[in-house]
């Protein structure tokens, strides 16, 4: 039977939701997002939201929009002329398209620099989230499902971010979790939070982007994405279409999530997506030739 110690002082595993209580606390901490990013959250709630009102939000964030002109012109989209100004973004990438990128490129830099030596690389954990992003928007198009392909590139996005907050106020719990699947042989990362903490990073992202009012449907996804039974409200297919995004961007090394080894694609969560075994190749394909594309994705960004 495994131990429960604790790693700080004393051998009694703090109890779950007094650790809850302090993450919470600690969340509190966090730099808020931007007031454009808060808007733009609005807008996706809204069906009525049009590319003028994407176009009037981001114009206000000088300092994103030269981001997203940046990313918009970099090899991830691969348009042949230059995007110069916010019209011709939302004009060639669409308004969806670009108020996910907004979405992106705000919620990265908002979150906080690493303090000091950390269990993982976050500039690899950004990469793997970036792919496998981009993987659900490959799974998108597969599934006849192309207008959720933007909600869903960011429920790829901010999958992993609750180990983001793990390391940053937690690393004693974080670092032991980080490093007891190095010898476990199987063990993968959010299975030995559970063993370290009482939960795993999952949660805990859910918990952060309920604080910063992200839709519900974004939510639940990352919450409850290493869980095999799922409330009534959470959307299964999301959570399937993330797990073999997830599986393709680990077998192909892309970035770091923090496990030693890639978990298998689960077959239960392909049939039910409708993705046979020669899809998911071709999944793997299409984010192998987008490799370069991820990488400088976060480079411009960061």
């Amino acid at each position: 039977m495994r131990s429960s110690k604790k790693l700080s002082r004393g051998n009694v595993r703090m109890k779950r939701e007094e650790l809850k209580a302090k993450i919470y606390a600690r969340i509190d901490e966090l730099p808020t997002l931007p007031t454009v990013v808060h808007k733009l959250l609005g807008l996706m709630e809204n069906p009525k939201t049009g590319a003028q009102d994407i176009r009037e939000a981001v114009s206000h964030d000088a300092a994103l929009t030269a981001k997203m002109l940046k990313v918009a012109n970099s090899a991830y989209y691969g348009f042949p002329q230059e995007i110069s100004d916010l019209e011709r973004a939302v004009a060639l990438l669409g308004f969806n398209m670009v108020k996910s990128l907004a979405v992106s490129v705000g919620v990265i830099n908002s979150m906080p620099d690493s303090k000091g030596p950390s269990a993982f690389s976050r500039e690899g954990l950004w990469i793997h989230s970036l792919a496998v992003g981009t993987g659900m928007k490959v799974l998108a198009e597969q599934c006849s499902r192309k207008k959720e392909g933007e909600s869903l590139f960011i429920v790829g996005l901010l999958h992993d971010v609750g180990k983001i907050l793990l390391d940053q106020f937690f690393p004693d719990y974080f670092t032991r979790s980080v490093e007891n699947i190095r010898t476990k042989e199987g063990v993968f990362l959010y299975q030995e939070e559970r063993e370290v903490i009482g939960f795993d990073h999952g949660e805990i992202g859910g918990m952060l982007l309920e604080r910063w009012k992200f839709p519900e449907a974004i939510r639940s996804s990352i919450a409850f994405h290493h869980y095999d039974d799922l409330p009534d409200d959470v959307d299964e297919s999301h959570v399937s279409l993330l797990r073999i995004a997830d599986a393709a961007a680990q077998e192909l090394d892309l970035g770091n999530s923090g496990n030693v080894s890639a978990p298998p694609v689960d077959e239960g969560d392909l049939d039910r997506v409708g993705v046979d075994l020669n899809g998911y190749q071709y999944l793997k394909k299409r984010l192998e030739g987008a490799r370069e594309g991820i990488v400088g994705f976060f480079g411009l960004i960061s």
